[in-house]
């Protein structure tokens, strides 16, 4: 919950802070400090300090034990000389381990904005993201600290102060906490924690996963963080559940949903570095694990593995996250029983959320006329080619018809509010629409196109900037990803769009791995996707790989791919290109890539 959390008192129970009354106002991040304790809102009465909160490699965290951690990191960022203010913003680099934890709740007590950073990212990146979101500081895992250490020149010039969760010696310009960290006190006192004067103040900092550029801070605030506490209970979850989460907690899924939806139920989260497929079964078997929270690539990634006798033997009886496909969807339960499956829709600087409560595969939300009183939401028709909503001719957004692809927006108001990005105005702009309907409104664009049917299920259909048009039609990538991963031989594929020389707009293109010891069926493969795809989505051009690049998020890194092109002359792995009149994919070499260029072969 990002704002004022953790303080410890009567026994050890952990409690949020900002539950109870008003106290006066102060700091530069306008803020209160609490007077006397007034009556807060704790982790349940119910729920003892020797209940399981966070289990690790590092060892099994009760509640108790993490609030004391929280405080001792709370103390030892108030004894340094130059300490954390209220509303400074204090990178946060950590990887997935409970020492995330206690340093985004040893911020928050202080007032202080964390900011995510991945723990992929190289320097420059690194350097982007904290000048991106103004941050005076960085606090660093000692494991870490390798990345930043070509950066200390730099951030010394930024102004930026280095703070390393270890003992050092480190170089000049950074400071060792261990000393601090074991002198520091494991309480902290209702006046000493900070909470915020306004809930919709930005409490931490999300980055975008920068798929198709540099990451962007996205601001999350206290309101939000706290509404998250309710996520698990919403899909079905309870104190009895044992959650397995691998997520990174860098990005909301797994920090706000998983760990801050986890002390929301009082459940107990077993927090993974990294996800293992292959040891995915026995983790849960041997942690008791009941649910399982996912992005779709992960659930695929289990379905690929190789058959084991005991992957049925497992207590797990509910996944919740997003990106599932359907066709993997379906291959989960049926290979490894009836685990209810919730999707969802959501963004970290988004205003609307979905759910699809009902089990239908490739859903990521029913809305009813009352679920939109909560969560309202349009969709809109949207011109592929001008990168833009359709407007009528008087400036407004159309609607689009029932089962039509269109693009999700969201009214901006003050229950749905956009806090949009840190730094530039401008990058915040470019999400919003206005006069969409009526002159002076105001909505946030999700960038994504969805289409809702009879039935009211809203179907995610592909990124606006993945969608491309050939032919005079849209394709959208994920419907031909789909028909793709249907065919037997392919473990992954990845499609978009590249330029053609004479050619108007963007010819599909496909990177495919291969599952092992099959080999690309040209005539097969063209027979497969003729059965399932209009003529115009036919991929014209395929790349064969070894694997696809990836972003922590599992998200699929196509932005290279597209720059790289269809020219064999300039891509080294085995390309293919759709012969019509073969009725198949054949191999595209220097001779039949020359006669394409000059209209000699027909794509």
């Amino acid at each position: 919950m990002g704002h004022t959390w953790w303080h410890h008192r009567d026994g050890d129970t952990a409690t949020p802070a900002g539950q109870g009354e008003s106290g006066t106002r102060g700091g530069p991040g306008g803020g209160q400090r609490r007077q006397g304790r007034g009556q807060r809102r704790q982790w349940g009465s119910d729920r003892a300090p020797a209940r399981p909160f966070l289990r690790a490699r590092e060892g099994a965290e009760p509640l108790g034990r993490a609030a004391r951690s929280v405080a001792r990191v709370a103390n030892a960022l108030r004894a340094l000389r130059a300490p954390p203010r209220p509303g400074d913003t204090v990178g946060l680099l950590v990887g997935n381990e409970p020492r995330f934890v206690w340093g985004w709740f040893g911020l928050a007590a202080l007032g202080a904005r964390p900011a995510f950073l991945g723990t992929a990212l190289r320097p420059a990146g690194l350097r982007h993201c904290l000048r991106g979101c103004g941050a005076r500081a960085l606090l660093v895992a000692d494991d870490l600290f390798g990345s930043v250490e070509p950066l200390l020149p730099g951030l010394r010039e930024d102004g930026v102060a280095v703070w390393v969760l270890g003992a050092g010696p480190y170089p000049e310009g950074a400071v060792a906490l261990q000393e601090l960290l074991d002198a520091a006190s494991e309480e902290l006192q209702p006046e000493d924690v900070w909470e915020p004067g306004d809930m919709n103040d930005t409490c931490l900092y999300i980055f975008t996963s920068g798929t198709t550029g540099l990451p962007k801070a996205a601001r999350v605030s206290h309101l939000k963080a706290i509404m998250c506490l309710s996520f698990y209970e919403l899909v079905g979850a309870s104190s009895k559940d044992v959650v397995y989460l691998a997520l990174p907690l860098y990005h909301m899924a797994g920090s706000l949903l998983g760990i801050v939806g986890c002390l929301g139920i009082g459940a107990t989260c077993v927090l993974k570095e990294k996800f293992s497929a292959s040891q995915f079964w026995e983790d849960c078997r041997a942690e008791g694990v009941t649910v399982f929270q996912y992005i779709g690539e992960l659930c695929r990634y289990l379905v690929n593995q190789p058959q084991r006798p005991a992957e049925r033997q497992h207590g797990l009886r509910l996944a919740v996250g997003s990106g599932l496909r359907p066709d993997v969807w379906r291959s989960f339960q049926r290979r490894f029983g009836p685990v209810r499956i919730v999707e969802t829709y959501g963004m970290s600087e988004g205003n609307v959320t979905l759910f699809n409560y009902t089990g239908t595969p490739g859903a990521v939300g029913r809305c009813s006329f009352i679920y939109k009183l909560f969560s309202p939401f349009k969709v809109v028709r949207y011109d592929v080619a001008a990168g833009a909503p359709e407007r009528d001719r008087n400036g407004r957004c159309i609607r689009a018809r029932t089962g039509e692809t269109g693009l999700l927006i969201a009214p901006v108001t003050a229950r749905t509010p956009f806090l949009g990005y840190a730094g530039s105005r401008e990058l915040s702009e470019q999400k919003l629409l206005r006069g969409v309907f009526t002159e002076g409104d105001e909505f946030f664009n999700t960038g994504d196109l969805v289409e809702q049917d009879r039935e009211q299920f809203v179907r995610f259909r592909d990124r606006t900037g993945d969608t491309f048009r050939w032919k005079g039609e849209n394709v959208a990538t994920t419907e031909v990803t789909e028909a793709l991963l249907a065919h037997e031989s392919l473990q992954d594929a990845t499609v978009y769009g590249v330029t053609v020389t004479g050619h108007e707009g963007r010819a599909g293109m496909a990177a495919l791995v291969l599952r092992p010891g099959r080999s690309l069926d040209g005539p097969g493969l063209y027979r497969h996707l003729e059965r399932l795809l209009p003529p115009y989505a036919l991929p014209r051009f395929l790349r064969l790989r070894e694997g696809l690049d990836m972003t922590e998020t599992f998200k699929q890194q196509k932005v290279r791919l597209a720059r790289d092109g269809c020219d064999p002359e300039l891509v080294a792995e085995p390309l293919f290109v759709l012969d019509e009149a073969a009725r198949a994919f054949v191999p595209l070499d220097a001779e039949r890539w020359q006669r394409l260029r000059h209209g000699r072969i027909r794509i």
